[in-house]
């Protein structure tokens, strides 16, 4: 039997219980992981909600991360085995599987070996935020060294992945907030340059930086009116991801400016990467690569205890953190 959290109708955090639940054997191609620490994400608090893209099933599993230690392989399994420190991508639907329990099956596609030097709750933070920024940033839009790159919402946990994305590549991250108070912790994370998202000259500073050329890259979970000004500061052929709908407006973009330097706008999420056998496979050796040289690491906030999930889903809706929400089970 293990503890498992679930909920069984929509509604706040306080809709989150624990069930115990006999967990059987991983099927073909399954792992079975005993599970030492969880990440937190935006997409668990929509599902929960019932704002998500899929309708839950009640009663309903959550929960995209992990990390831990693996039980027992499935047949067809191969290169894991029992004993193995390994942390768990998002790869599979919260229909299928949810990875908030003590003991969960998952995907073995959907799995990977911490590297020496990784913490559990280190582990448990990476996935999400470095698969959905190299992603976009290295596998699709290719940034590469000597380019710049817009990053709004940057001190959300997958903005500050970019930075360091950007970074290791040798490229230019220009982090973007709405928090003058965020500016500092932005400079401090690696971004050489950092802005407030609605400055009336950003466009301006970027073309400064950028040495009249514009950014090659925006990335943005923001959206909404203030977009225009992101997609201004573009260079010739320069692509805009958008990637969330913290502003749920349509957006807005400058004609003349797409017309004029054949900008491309264009929607983005995570399982274009990580359902794709090719490009998820890359994105293990480049992640895997960047932890073990430390080039990236991921930035956590605060850490709840297991009981305390209901809490990390209150602290991740306050909207106050800076990196990572993570649970130790």
């Amino acid at each position: 039997m293990s503890k498992v959290v679930r909920f069984h109708r929509v509604g706040g955090p306080e809709v989150l219980q624990f069930d115990e639940v006999d967990v059987p054997a991983p099927q073909a191609d399954e792992i079975q992981i005993d599970v030492k620490a969880l990440g937190v994400n935006r997409a668990e608090i929509m599902f929960r909600t019932g704002q998500y893209v899929i309708e839950p099933e009640f009663p309903a599993k959550l929960g995209y991360e992990a990390a831990g230690d693996i039980i027992a392989v499935g047949s067809g399994v191969s290169g894991f085995a029992a004993g193995d420190r390994v942390s768990v991508i998002p790869a599979f639907s919260f229909a299928d599987y949810g990875m908030y329990g003590e003991v969960v099956n998952v995907p073995a596609r959907a799995v990977v070996k911490v590297p020496d030097g990784v913490t559990y709750e280190e582990a448990a933070a990476t996935w999400m935020m470095f698969t959905t920024a190299y992603g976009a940033l290295i596998n699709m839009g290719g940034l590469g060294e000597g380019d710049a790159v817009l990053l709004g919402a940057a001190t959300s946990s997958i903005g500050l992945a970019s930075i360091q994305v950007a970074n290791m590549v040798k490229a230019t991250p220009i982090a973007l907030t709405n928090s003058p108070a965020k500016l500092d912790s932005l400079r401090a994370a690696g971004a050489p340059h950092a802005f407030l998202a609605n400055a009336p000259d950003l466009v301006e500073r970027v073309m400064e930086i950028t040495d009249g050329k514009g950014a090659r890259i925006a990335f943005d979970p923001v959206g909404g009116p203030g977009a225009r000004s992101l997609m201004q500061a573009l260079s010739y052929e320069g692509i805009f991801y958008q990637y969330g709908a913290l502003d749920a407006r349509d957006l807005t973009v400058p004609v003349m400016d797409m017309l004029s330097k054949h900008l491309t706008v264009r929607g983005y999420e995570l399982f274009e990467i990580t359902k794709d056998d090719r490009r998820i496979e890359e994105a293990k050796e480049f992640i895997t690569r960047g932890l073990s040289t430390k080039a990236l690491r991921p930035a956590i906030d605060r850490v709840f205890t297991f009981d305390q999930i209901g809490d990390a889903h209150s602290y991740m809706e306050a909207g106050n953190q800076v990196g990572k929400i993570i649970v130790s089970v």
